[in-house]
């Protein structure tokens, strides 16, 4: 049975709480992927199997808030954003958390100002090990509200044993992300390490191990994005990939299945293992099930697509980048971009800005309008619903009506 959280009532939706127990009881195998199609005759909403808010997500909210709770009138800490959710981080400001640093690093606490008393959560990304040292340090307790996510820890383990068995970690990841520079702090500590963003990049680093360019060319591409004295002569000739959680699951797959390649042409498929290990088992489940379920909702078709969650966050923008390959796509964070019937206010994560489109709902169609709705892991079902609670007003739909109906291809 899964894990029920005591997350404030805020951020649920009776609606998509529903929907989700009914996708539990028709496929509890969770092998269904077809999407959930709700509306009326003239506008039809599609959502996936799987979206919005996941397990490490609820576990951080839930934490977060016994912090707060137990604090006993002590000052609260975050060591950064809790998620990427701007209304989550809001609501955890409002109630008088303060945050230690920005999503960057930048230090907005000073670490000299924290007391023994004081409370501090650690986020869901986790942190890294000179931040959780820093505030042991002022003899704050760091373990009792840790929020870091199990299954970021469970990259961190693979890491670790990877580094104890002499393999150098290649993380598939964004070097400035949080969970990024986490999972960096401890992987470097154990072996050198190197953080790679996309199949370009592996490609640069391929063609090295294959002698195709200069030791000069791979330095400068990855300056800055590896672990002290890394030495690519060195230390490429044993690796093993981990990834950051929030990032494709298939591009991780397509980046270890090619640099697994590569070290087959360079050293010989017999004794592989000892070159590149076997990476599969770090991937994260959840952000599989949300992208595979992605997958299969723009497959089932569409006129338009909506995907909902914070503009800083990697999965989000990985679910965008899935659906405007087909669809016209609108990263919206809430119900409050969507300005009207004609206008709305969307993100370009590609430019890190906020842009305006009028003309956003077709209209005159032959048919019902079909809009294609997920959002990231780390939005709540309170957002999807106003979202989807708003676009319905414009056809004179409330959110009963709307929920309440259930259509079959």
């Amino acid at each position: 049975m899964a894990k029920k959280f005591d997350i404030p009532i805020i951020y649920a939706s009776p609606f998509i709480s529903k929907m989700r127990s009914s996708f539990a009881t028709d496929d509890p195998r969770r092998q269904d992927l077809s999407p959930r199609i709700i509306g009326g005759s003239s506008l039809r909403f599609k959502l996936p199997r799987f979206f919005g808010f996941c397990y490490g997500v609820q576990n951080a909210i839930e934490i977060a808030y016994k912090a707060i709770e137990k604090s006993g009138g002590s000052s609260v800490y975050l060591i950064s954003e809790i998620i990427h959710n701007h209304r989550v981080n809001s609501e955890l400001a409002a109630l008088g958390v303060k945050f230690l640093q920005d999503t960057s690093g930048k230090q907005l606490v000073d670490y000299k100002d924290l007391r023994p008393s004081d409370t501090v959560i650690v986020p869901a990304f986790g942190a890294p090990i000179k931040v959780l040292k820093e505030i042991e340090a002022r003899g704050i307790d760091i373990k009792t509200f840790d929020g870091t996510c199990p299954f970021v820890e469970k990259v961190w383990r693979r890491a670790v044993e990877l580094g104890g068995r002499g393999y150098t970690i290649l993380i598939h990841g964004k070097f400035n992300h949080e969970e990024t520079r986490a999972t960096f702090s401890r992987a470097a500590q154990s072996a050198p390490t190197l953080v790679i963003l996309n199949l370009s990049e592996a490609e640069i680093l391929a063609d090295f191990i294959l002698g195709k360019i200069s030791l000069a060319k791979v330095t400068e591409k990855f300056n800055g994005k590896h672990s002290d004295n890394f030495d690519f002569q060195r230390d490429l000739n044993k690796v093993g990939v981990v990834n950051q959680t929030t990032m494709l699951a298939s591009e991780t797959a397509e980046i270890g299945e090619f640099l697994e390649g590569a070290y087959r042409s360079r050293f010989g498929s017999n004794n592989i293992r000892e070159h590149f290990a076997d990476f599969r088992d770090t991937l994260c489940y959840a952000t599989y099930e949300n992208q595979e379920a992605a997958r299969a909702l723009i497959e089932s078709g569409g006129d338009l697509a909506l995907v909902i969650g914070g503009y800083n966050s990697s999965n989000t923008s990985h679910l965008v980048e899935m659906c405007e390959v087909k669809y016209p796509t609108y990263y919206i964070q809430d119900d409050s971009e969507i300005l009207s019937q004609e206008r709305i206010r969307h993100y370009k994560f590609r430019d890190s800005k906020l842009v305006y489109s009028d003309g956003w709902l077709p209209k005159n169609l032959s048919k019902p309008l079909e809009i294609l709705v997920t959002a990231g892991a780390s939005c709540p079902d309170a957002l999807i619903e106003r979202v989807i609670e708003k676009i319905g007003s414009f056809f004179n739909f409330s959110a009963e009506e709307i929920f309440s109906s259930r259509i079959y291809n």
